[in-house]
């Protein structure tokens, strides 16, 4: 990663910066010169994830769903006094549950993270924006392709797409861009934890069979992606999904 670094003296936020994809993106950016704020609800993941990232790094417990832990994020960031850059609304996740076995638990917690996390965290980090602002929604292609008793997760990552356009229209004349970051199966801890241990490898089987590819996604890969939609590299994409699925969503 040697030469210009994109990210340079740029502020960044990556909520679920502690596993995964959210991590490989902070490790990124922090590595383009970014200092990162990282969220996550375990204090001992976000202690390795600053370990590992070994950048200019800021790690607060948080829970996207939390507005009360959202208004402490953004206070920290104000009192750095540097404003913000760039806004990774990634915290998320969901389980499996066919129709008819959907309980309102399950409904209220993944939309709780997924959409209302989402929003707050945006909404939340507007007065901060500095000048072309980037802000980049984890979404999922889900959100557009059939998945099995994922229906309550595929309805809130269609959810975070509609923001996007939204937003993006929203914000018009602000120079802060929208965009969407869907990253098709990707092998994280939360993918493999979807199932028991026993049927991770049945998982992982049929997800590359979907894949043209024929493999699982890096979170390197997914980040590096981030990292595009983040930088100058960007300066006009606004309103997008920005597919790193290997082909999956496009057949």
């Amino acid at each position: 990663m040697g030469g210009i670094v994109q990210l340079e003296n740029k502020t960044t936020v990556v909520t679920g910066g502690g596993t995964g994809i959210g991590l490989a993106v902070a490790k990124r950016f922090a590595a383009e010169g970014a200092h990162v704020f990282i969220t996550g609800r375990r204090k001992e993941v976000l202690d390795d994830a600053v370990a590992e990232i070994g950048g200019s790094v800021t790690a607060i417990r948080a829970d996207s769903a939390n507005l009360a832990d959202l208004d402490e994020v953004y206070r920290a960031v104000a009192e750095r006094g540097r404003g913000l850059d760039v806004v990774v609304a990634n915290s998320g996740g969901g389980s499996f549950a066919p129709l008819g076995e959907i309980t309102e638990e399950q409904f209220d917690a993944t939309f709780a993270t997924n959409v209302k996390g989402v929003l707050f965290t945006v909404q939340k980090a507007l007065p901060l924006l500095n000048a072309n602002a980037s802000i980049i929604l984890t979404g999922s292609t889900t959100s557009t392709r059939v998945a099995p008793a994922f229906s309550v997760y595929a309805a809130t990552k269609a959810a975070v797409r509609n923001f996007a356009r939204s937003w993006a229209v929203d914000l018009k004349g602000t120079g802060t861009r929208v965009n969407v970051l869907s990253p098709g199966p990707t092998r994280t801890p939360g993918l493999l934890g979807l199932v028991d241990a026993d049927a991770q490898q049945g998982l992982v089987d049929g997800l590359v069979a979907e894949v043209p590819l024929g493999r699982l996604g890096d979170p390197a890969e997914i980040a590096a992606a981030a990292l595009f939609l983040a930088s100058a590299e960007s300066s006009f994409v606004n309103g997008v999904e920005f597919f790193v699925d290997g082909g999956q969503a496009q057949v």
